[in-house]
């Protein structure tokens, strides 16, 4: 049987955690990429958000980003490799050590936004990334772009990857990802996400801007806890990968 991961951004909106929206979110998905401190997120959002994915028996990871809260991560920030070593060291630090007294375990560490989509074609970032997740722990699993020239980099530095692709994202006929710069970046339409799962998962494959159908080969299907109607996405995501007969389990 098929079988994929399905994960979800969250512990960035304090609202989302409050008024129960968030945790709509955690009956659909099987691993939960938790904002520690960069780009959102704090103690409290932090702590929140393990109890939910405790409750619902899904996998946490670590979510760190450019530490750039006003642009929530998604501008490039200029850095060095090395302070973008020390951000996510001390990003996934800060999600460890309540983890731990949570009694929980951070199963990947994932990269937010603007940090992530730089380090698909930039090598130097990619490898600060992964210092930066290494002095804590080289044994998760560390997530980056199917096919992309980052999992080389991660893969080399001696991690197991865990290839992305995004249910709710256009894609360009390269293979990258639509800037957000660009209204139609996002796929908000649910029935359109779950096809576009369904593809990934069962033919291993995109249908990209201009129609070009690109080769992708996922173990995890993301989808934005922040985009408006996400429960919805992430319902249509997951009920129609299953009736594909597609597992839907954690990495």
């Amino acid at each position: 049987m098929r079988r994929i991961d399905l994960n979800c951004d969250m512990g960035e909106i304090p609202e989302a955690i409050a008024d129960g929206s968030q945790e709509s979110l955690m009956q659909w998905i099987t691993s939960a990429n938790i904002a520690c401190g960069g780009h959102a997120g704090d103690s409290q959002t932090m702590e929140a958000t393990i109890r939910q994915a405790q409750k619902h028996k899904v996998t946490i990871g670590a979510h760190p980003g450019y530490p750039d809260r006003e642009n929530f991560g998604r501008l490039e920030v200029k850095l060095s490799p090395s302070r973008i070593a020390d951000s996510v060291f001390e990003q996934v630090t800060a999600l460890a050590e309540i983890a731990t007294r949570l009694e929980a375990n951070i199963r990947h560490v994932k990269p937010h936004g603007a940090l992530y989509n730089e380090a698909v074609h930039n090598a130097a970032i990619a490898a600060a990334i992964a210092e930066g997740v290494a002095r804590w722990n080289s044994e998760v699993v560390l997530v980056g772009l199917a096919g992309s020239p980052m999992l080389d980099v991660f893969r080399r530095v001696g991690f197991t990857v865990g290839a992305e692709a995004f249910a709710d994202r256009l894609y360009e006929p390269d293979g990258t990802l639509r800037s957000r710069k660009f209204d139609d970046a996002l796929i908000r339409e649910p029935d359109a996400t779950g096809k576009q799962a369904v593809n990934i998962a069962t033919r291993g494959k995109i249908i990209a801007r201009g129609g070009r159908e690109i080769p992708v080969h996922a173990q995890t299907l993301c989808i934005h806890g922040d985009t408006p109607g996400s429960d919805k996405i992430a319902a249509a995501v997951s009920q129609s990968l299953r009736a594909a007969g597609v597992a839907v389990q954690p990495l």
